[in-house]
């Protein structure tokens, strides 16, 4: 048998990582805003989170681009 490896393009992780954190986000403000009242500080804390989590979670799904798949 074939040893064919699929591998997503990094075109693809950075979809996926951008569509997860508009989802993560949102989540994140949305219990920001629950817990201080405040519109302000949700909208910091969900910025400083989509920016940082972005790039953990796309380097996170290149690296994992090295992982053998097992068929």
């Amino acid at each position: 048998m074939d040893d064919f490896v699929i591998r997503e393009s990094r075109l693809r992780s950075l979809m996926k990582a951008l569509s997860w954190r508009i989802v993560a986000t949102l989540t994140t403000a949305l219990i920001a805003y629950g817990i201080t009242g405040e519109v302000d500080t949700a909208v910091a804390i969900g910025s400083i989170e989509f920016f940082l989590k972005f790039a953990i979670y796309y380097g996170h799904e290149r690296v994992w681009q090295w992982v053998p798949r097992q068929t």
